[in-house]
């Protein structure tokens, strides 16, 4: 069927002049509110709460690098929930940041930004868990990153930590991933596929206790930064998920596991409604420890994005919101298929743009960008190292014969990346692996 556009007696179509019209208006950034809360039973919980700051990297390694405008300003909010010990948790909230900023090249536009950033976040997670090995400390760390755009969203996650979305339409979104063995089939299948063992504790022979766990180590979960004594088939390479809200904005709440163990996602929301952020966090927290009791670190993050001088998040309008599914729920978080096909009835204004969750860094390191190579044709696309011509290894090259994918393309790794990527995929064998350690408390 021909369609016929609308002109304005210049012979230019009327929706071409209200595209540009729009494209010429300055469209405001949210504002930013949060709060946090915390009840602490180890000590191993962490977080990361950065309002605003540039864009780039700051020179001097700092997380914070606050600004006064806006223009070139973004928001990082983050959970580490540490096991094993606090040093995981406590060098990956002071590094990872900067990590993930110096990924991506300088003098992107604001889309090519936003478009670098998904490979950008890979590379920081495995950057920072490379360099933690140097550490030779044991612990490990959950992740639940997120980074605020304008309106853009951001999340990656390695663990059972979660973030969840409640569009101001009142719909609700997983933008987490959860990293359970016992919650994530394709999970345990690569690390079978990797070289390790999963099941429960079998004690004396008889039937296996306790949720699933990867051996050596006895680790619950698939992904996290650290774990060195574990094997590196536990990988730190993130799940993650973008969308765009709409002007109207959002709730996001970020908690840790303590949270989560407590409390259905839908209970928590419910208990935040008409509280301001740091009202909310504080009751999440509270009702979760008053649920299960303290058994864990507990650690809750609420940040609202809203309309320019909008001081509240808005009233939610019963029976308009729905449950949108963007990764495997929970048994926990019981809903019906046909529940969650009613949810879905009224159009939802949040875009997805990207979600990726694969641990194959030829994957996730990929050169799809719609603006081209977005990245150092002579940087290690993981660790940033300057190469010479000819030095860098291609992260495609182990690819079968028959792959469209050209093996002496970039992007490039250098040798000891090229070595940690080997080691996720089961290529190597982990010198640090153990065949008799104690079960890690997770």
């Amino acid at each position: 069927m021909e369609v016929h556009a609308e002109v304005d007696g210049s012979g230019v179509p009327l929706a071409v002049l209200l595209k540009r019209e729009l494209h010429n208006q300055k469209v405001e950034k949210p504002d930013i509110l949060f709060g946090e809360a915390n009840k602490t039973k180890k000590g191993e919980d962490f977080t990361l709460l950065v309002p605003k700051r540039h864009r780039s990297p700051a020179e001097d390694g700092s997380v914070g690098g606050e600004i006064a405008g806006d223009d070139d300003g973004i928001s990082v909010f983050a959970i580490f929930d540490g096991h094993n010990g606090p040093a995981a948790a406590i060098y990956t909230r002071e590094n990872l940041l900067n990590n993930v900023l110096a990924a991506i090249p300088p003098n992107l536009t604001s889309e090519e930004w936003t478009a670098a950033l998904p490979r950008a976040l890979v590379a920081g997670f495995v950057k920072t868990d490379k360099d933690f090995q140097t550490k030779a400390a044991r612990s490990g760390t959950t992740v639940t990153f997120v980074i605020i755009d304008g309106w853009v969203v951001t999340v990656a996650s390695v663990g059972d930590s979660r973030c969840i979305l409640e569009s101001a339409e009142g719909t609700v979104y997983f933008l987490s991933a959860d990293h359970r063995l016992d919650a994530n089939e394709e999970e345990v299948e690569r690390v079978t596929a990797s070289g390790g063992e999963v099941g429960r504790i079998n004690i004396a022979g008889g039937a296996g206790i306790g949720p699933l766990r990867c051996w050596p180590g006895g680790l619950c979960l698939s992904r996290s930064i650290g774990d060195l004594d574990v094997g590196e088939f536990i990988v730190p390479v993130p799940h993650v998920k973008q969308v765009k809200l709409s002007n109207a904005g959002g709730r996001l709440v970020i908690a840790s596991d303590g949270v989560w163990d407590a409390l259905r996602f839908q209970e928590a929301l419910n208990y935040t409604r008409g509280l301001p952020a740091e009202a909310a966090a504080n009751r999440i927290v509270k009702e979760a420890v008053t649920s299960k009791g303290l058994r864990d670190d507990t650690t809750c993050i609420v940040v609202d994005i809203l309309p320019p001088e909008k001081l509240s998040p808005p009233i939610k309008r019963h029976g308009k919101g729905g449950i949108i599914a963007l990764f495997r729920r929970r048994p926990s978080d019981e809903m019906s298929e046909d529940q969650m096909d009613r949810g879905c009835l009224e159009p939802d204004v949040v875009e997805e743009i990207y979600e990726e969750g694969s641990a194959m860094l030829a994957r996730r390191l990929n050169m799809n960008y719609p603006a081209g190579n977005m990245f150092k044709l002579h940087a290690c696309a993981v660790c940033q190292l300057e190469m010479k011509p000819g030095e860098g290894i291609s992260v495609h090259g182990n690819m079968p014969k028959h792959s469209r994918v050209d093996p002496w393309g970039g992007p490039f790794l250098c040798s000891s990346c090229q070595v940690k990527k080997e080691a996720m995929e089961g290529k190597l064998h982990s010198t640090n692996s153990q065949s008799a350690v104690q079960p890690v408390h997770k």
